[in-house]
């Protein structure tokens, strides 16, 4: 398939419900962002970020100033994708105001197209006055990382009963103008009913194959990571097996004097 060369907007994304399904990865450097520009629809930075890169235990303790950090290292690297940024915890949940600076410095100071944030039925309201100023919105319900704290855990959401909810909250926050909504962790007939009833695309992640597009952590489906491997992830490579490799022959390279060589060298050899 020819994907079109053009940045991508919020509108191209919304335009995409119930077409080709949209391809999502997150991006957290410049390299790549390179790499996943020429094949992503959406390049999400992620606040997982924090756990990836920087070590955290959760999202939680992510800035705004990291997501700054790391929203201008992806933007170098995108010509086509368009590029989301996290709203990080406690920067946009007490107020739409609040909400609304944390949202205009994202993009003022990285040039990203949108911001996505957590939550349902409870910021509808905030969706509202970001998309009524000019912020694109992408919505995020179900398992949302930011509120483990309350939910006890990573566990699947929209189970039984709590069906409805979820529902909900999908309802309100397309009813609130977001242009796309992530589905974490809900059951797949759950994902296949949100999609079918709301009118904007639907992008999920461990939510089954009936959503408009899908997401990953981009360091997850490469198999980055040796001993974290969630349900819904399928590994595409095993580069934290690769890399090890590499390490360990370059180690025993240098110490048993065979690295580098002379190509490796300038100058007559000594």
């Amino acid at each position: 398939m020819n994907l079109p060369q053009k940045s991508l907007t919020a509108s191209d994304i919304r335009e995409r419900k119930g077409d080709v399904p949209l391809v999502c990865l997150t991006a957290y450097t410049t390299p790549t962002a390179r790499l996943v520009d020429p094949h992503c629809d959406i390049t999400l930075v992620g606040d997982s970020v924090g756990m990836v890169l920087h070590g955290l235990p959760s999202t939680l303790g992510v800035t705004l100033e990291m997501m700054v950090l790391h929203g201008k290292a992806v933007m170098r690297g995108l010509s086509r994708s368009l590029c989301v940024i996290d709203l990080p915890f406690g920067t946009y949940e007490e107020s739409s105001e609040q909400a609304f600076r944390s949202a205009s410095r994202l993009l003022a100071e990285t040039g990203a197209t949108a911001v996505k944030l957590e939550g349902g039925v409870h910021m509808a309201e905030t969706i509202s006055f970001l998309v009524a100023r000019g912020v694109p919105v992408v919505g995020h319900i179900g398992l949302t990382p930011q509120s483990v704290n309350v939910l006890s855990g990573y566990k699947v959401q929209g189970k039984g009963t709590d069906a409805q909810r979820v529902l909900a909250d999908a309802q309100a926050v397309s009813d609130a103008g977001a242009f796309a909504v992530v589905l974490e962790k809900i059951p797949q007939a759950l994902a296949h009913r949100i999609t079918q009833t709301i009118t904007i695309p639907t992008i999920g992640i461990g939510a089954g194959p009936a959503c408009d597009g899908q997401i990953l952590v981009v360091d997850d489906m490469l198999g980055a990571f040796a001993d974290f491997k969630p349900k819904f992830v399928k590994r595409y490579a095993e580069l934290s097996q690769q890399a090890s490799q590499a390490i360990e022959q370059y180690a025993a390279e240098v110490r048993a004097g065979e690295f580098p060589e002379q190509m490796h060298s300038f100058g007559p050899p000594v």
